[in-house]
């Protein structure tokens, strides 16, 4: 009883509904960890895609020039220097470049 503290009505104070409340919690605790990482991918492609067509790429062609150059850096990292560094990220693009 002390996992439903602070859900309304039944769902706090009665054994069956609690429980079942608590357990269907963790069921979606488990699916949204998950969910998060897909949506964190999701923005950081947007980012990076955003920042390559400024540079006259597309995000596709720029993910293969990156791998060409064998320039190993995730898509996190990208999307961070495409929003808050753009000098940087020219210069990661100018590498893929060559």
């Amino acid at each position: 009883m002390k996992l439903t503290r602070g859900y309304f009505g039944a769902r706090r104070n009665v054994w069956t509904v609690a429980k079942n409340t608590w357990e269907k919690g963790l069921t979606y605790a488990f699916r949204d960890r998950r969910a998060k990482k897909r949506n964190f991918r999701a923005l950081w492609i947007q980012r990076i895609n955003a920042g390559a067509r400024l540079e006259g790429l597309s995000y596709s062609r720029l993910m293969g020039a990156l791998k060409e150059a064998g320039i190993e850096i995730n898509r996190k990292v990208l999307a961070d220097l495409a929003m808050n560094n753009p000098e940087a990220f020219k210069a990661v693009i100018a590498k893929a470049k060559r």
